[in-house]
């Protein structure tokens, strides 16, 4: 590299739960720097999953980190060209990068569903990702999965 390493940016919790995670997951949702529009979209969609799954002992916030902790991925393919080929790598995520993915993944499924509201669509989405199901686990599972067929190029890693 030939810069030095951008400085992190602190993020301050959200003044709902007071939680950093929160807030990392609401600046995901944000379109064009609206970001009261995107706090109330997920706040509403953690009250629509509280309401819908009452019989659970959980919390909803608690429910969101258990969906957002199914559909994180460990492990991604990466395209190397080596020799005039092009292998698919399985790479392991760092740890920063594999709960931004996990995000994006949930957003971006939750904005393909069908519903009314994003709220809407987001609750469902959260509670499919509770329940090992929807597009974000789907996404992930896939990724496992070619990672898992290309073991073979592993050593390619660097």
């Amino acid at each position: 590299m030939r810069k030095a390493k951008p400085k992190k940016r602190i993020l301050l919790p959200d003044p709902k739960f007071h939680d950093i995670e929160v807030t990392r997951f609401v600046n995901n949702i944000m379109l064009q720097g609206k970001k009261s529009i995107a706090y109330s979209i997920f706040y509403d969609a953690i009250d629509m999953v509280g309401e819908k799954m009452k019989d659970s002992d959980k919390a909803p916030l608690d429910i969101w980190r258990q969906a957002l902790e199914n559909v994180t991925p460990q492990i991604e393919v990466k395209s190397r060209r080596i020799g005039g080929a092009n292998f698919q790598v399985p790479t392991e995520l760092r740890p920063e990068r594999k709960v931004s993915v996990a995000m994006k993944n949930m957003i971006q499924f939750a904005r393909k569903r069908s519903g009314h509201s994003m709220a809407e669509k987001l609750a469902a989405e959260i509670m499919a990702g509770y329940n090992n199901e929807g597009g974000a686990y789907k996404r992930k599972e896939d990724m496992h999965r070619m990672a898992e067929a290309n073991k073979a190029f592993a050593h390619f890693r660097f």
